[in-house]
């Protein structure tokens, strides 16, 4: 719900507000773009203005909605809200809350949330609160009786008093927090297909990284389906970052799965794992990535002991970011819904043919080198060089 006559958009953001004065007009600068190009790509009209703390859209009634929902997609906002705007007297105002209590306000609770952050004008936000009250309740009471919840209300009316302007909204659209993309260095992400691994790059790009996406082809032992699935997700996690580019490194692996699975049993699937560690190292070196993001979590699978982790981690140089590392299978599930990766990862690709019957819950990294093929690390080399850029 949007106060009538609303035309701008009112974007908050949270960890910026930490840095220096510096790097947070750069990092607000960053911000600015990845909205505009949020509704470009949205074909959504909109002029962002970089301001201090509070940037904004102005756009049409329209489309406040729909601009709403984009900021509130871009990584680094904490919440949007669709404005009407005035000016800072306070008889305007309360006379734009009277109509928008009277379109917006039809029973149930409310409160008002005022906040005055030019602190130059002849009244405070308790003031404005106390006053902005009355007027709501004047305004409906005439049509039923209203009740003030200042603990959990049905409706809030928010007001902002800035320097220049006020801005009054009745609702918050939360968004993904975090630090605006392109802040930190880029990263490759390992991406399957699966639940974990869209979700877990979702989370660095969230922390403001670009991922670029690796996805190895397993061969016979991952298919058309497998490599679909993946594909999709890229798609998906594209769209919240459409001034991004995301080709995908497709590495030829088949050859190297069948031998660990021909002559592999104990410790095959972490082998697997070094294999694709290598093989992001290879590649990160080639185009300036810091780092590797996997979806993995402890205990996830048998892949995913501590102690499996720790053997894992062993087969590179580079930093491995695990943001899903302690989080609940349902959490994961509950975001991949809600971000949109989740539908793609449930189609049955059959790479699960690659586990042995037997699980290493515990292994040890020398009985593990003396099991797997010694040109592990070169086979990975050549299939980092082998790499083909596809779009997604």
């Amino acid at each position: 719900m949007h106060p009538p006559g609303a035309d701008t958009v009112l974007v908050r953001h949270g960890d910026l507000n930490t840095k220096s004065a510096h790097v947070k007009r750069q990092m607000e600068g960053l911000l600015v773009e990845n909205v505009e190009a949020l509704l470009a790509d949205r074909v959504i009209p909109g002029d962002v203005q970089h301001r201090w703390n509070r940037p904004l859209i102005h756009t049409t009634e329209d489309a406040v909605a729909a601009a709403t929902d984009a900021a509130a997609e871009t990584f680094g906002v904490v919440s949007a809200s669709a404005c009407r705007t005035v000016s800072t007297e306070k008889a305007q105002i309360l006379e734009a809350l009277d109509e928008i209590a009277r379109e917006c306000y039809d029973g149930g609770t409310f409160a008002v949330d005022a906040r005055r952050a030019y602190r130059e004008l002849p009244y405070d936000s308790e003031d404005l609160a106390r006053e902005g009250g009355t007027v709501i309740w004047e305004a409906v009471e005439d049509e039923f009786e209203p009740a003030v919840d200042l603990d959990d209300p049905d409706l809030t009316f928010g007001i902002e008093v800035r320097e220049d302007a006020t801005f009054l909204y009745l609702e918050q659209v939360s968004g993904p927090g975090g630090l605006p993309l392109g802040t930190q260095e880029r990263v490759i992400a390992l991406i399957s297909g699966g639940i974990d691994s869209p979700v877990a790059a979702y989370e660095l790009m969230r922390r403001g990284s670009p991922v670029i996406p690796v996805y190895v082809d397993l061969g016979a032992y991952g298919g058309v389906d497998h490599e679909a699935r993946a594909m999709e997700a890229v798609r998906t996690l594209s769209r919240y970052a459409p001034n991004v580019d995301m080709p995908v490194y497709k590495v030829p692996g088949g050859e190297t799965v069948d031998l660990l699975v021909r002559e592999m049993e104990n410790g095959r699937m972490l082998s697997l794992r070094r294999f694709f560690f290598r093989i992001a190292e290879e590649l990160a070196d080639r185009i300036d990535a810091h780092g590797i993001v996997t979806g993995e979590a402890v205990g996830q699978k048998s892949s995913q002991t501590i102690q499996n982790l720790g053997v894992t981690s062993r087969a590179t140089d580079l930093p491995i970011h695990r943001p899903l590392l302690t989080r609940d299978k349902q959490d994961i599930v509950a975001q991949a819904r809600k971000i949109g990766t989740f539908s793609q990862a449930t189609i049955n690709a059959g790479c699960n043919r690659v586990a042995p019957n037997r699980v290493e819950t515990n292994a040890r990294l020398e009985p593990l080198l003396e099991n797997e093929p010694d040109d592990l690390f070169e086979r990975a080399a050549a299939a980092a060089a082998n790499a083909e850029l596809v779009d997604p």
